[in-house]
């Protein structure tokens, strides 16, 4: 690959959710504050929700990696899980045997929670894609957490997923759910100044040390490129490095991020700030030729 080519120790733009490239951008940032405000005050469900490659998947794992000895947490990344099935999830995460029908997996679950509340330890299930979890196994979650003291939940939900779990939460059916949620966070995409920092950043925990590979207008270009999603920004830089090194080129050249651009299905065209200005220049020319002719044709034939 490029590694030795830009003096790097690893892959900088790699779509794994690695919690060591987490940058932490306002976006980023402000749901992790809203999941351990919400967390410390022991509510029942919380929900973050965010379009497709927005870094819900590492937040998850930033936020589990970040949970002191205080909590314990079961994650379950599979939400594709019927209510027996989460159940099970459930009691595996939590150290118990998942044998035996409902009733006692139940039981069982609820003397364990009762168990870790006494010992001051707060449980928490993170579920990631939760758009996917079938409306009776979101009911059979909403159930879980009517277990409680007269002081505290026995067990807090956390919910990662894209916004079509908003749309299933607004069904009647499930208005019940939604009721309980009392914190949530919508993730945005990211401005063209996170934009920079977040690529510098991952350039340099890989270890990059030169001069910038990308200037400032291409920087403008993975931004509008990419729409601000950092999925989409690490597959158009990984592309860019990737051709550049083909090209034996040390920094990435205009063509070559216009090439990353065309290649990748989901990205928005990109100008080079010349083609921008061409652009804009020939629709001035064509509306001052416009304006010329009407006047032409509408000047009055005394005033010739």
């Amino acid at each position: 690959m490029y590694l030795y080519h830009f003096g790097l120790r690893e892959l900088p733009f790699t779509l794994t959710p690695n919690t060591q490239f987490y940058c932490g951008l306002a976006p980023h940032q402000e749901a992790l504050q809203v999941l351990h405000t919400a967390l410390a005050a022991g509510e029942g469900f919380i929900k973050v929700t965010g379009e497709v490659g927005m870094g819900k998947t590492l937040l998850c794992r930033k936020l589990l990696r970040e949970l002191g000895d205080r909590y314990q947490v079961a994650y379950l990344p599979n939400p594709y899980l019927s209510p027996d099935e989460m159940r099970r999830a459930v009691a595996q995460e939590l150290g118990l045997a998942t044998d035996g029908d409902q009733q006692q997996l139940t039981s069982a679950i609820s003397n364990k929670l009762l168990e870790l509340a006494m010992a001051g330890r707060q449980v928490v299930v993170l579920l990631d894609e939760a758009q996917a979890l079938p409306d009776e196994t979101l009911e059979a979650l909403r159930l879980f957490t009517n277990l409680e003291t007269e002081r505290f939940k026995l067990l807090q939900m956390v919910m990662f997923g894209q916004p079509e779990l908003d749309q299933r939460l607004a069904q009647p059916q499930l208005r019940q759910l939604r009721q309980r949620i009392t914190f949530s966070y919508a993730l945005r995409g990211l401005n063209r100044n996170e934009c920079a920092a977040y690529l510098n950043h991952r350039l340099k925990q890989a270890g990059y040390q030169g001069d910038s590979l990308f200037t400032a207008a291409q920087v403008e270009g993975l931004w509008r490129a990419s729409g601000g999603v950092p999925r989409l920004l690490n597959v158009l830089s990984h592309k860019s490095l990737m051709l550049s090194f083909g090209r034996g080129e040390f920094r990435v050249g205009n063509d070559t991020l216009a090439a990353a651009v065309q290649d990748t299905e989901a990205a928005q065209p990109w100008q080079t700030p010349w083609q921008r200005y061409r652009v804009w220049a020939l629709v001035a020319m064509a509306m001052v030729l416009l304006g010329t002719g009407l006047a032409l044709r509408f000047w009055p034939e005394g005033m010739a």
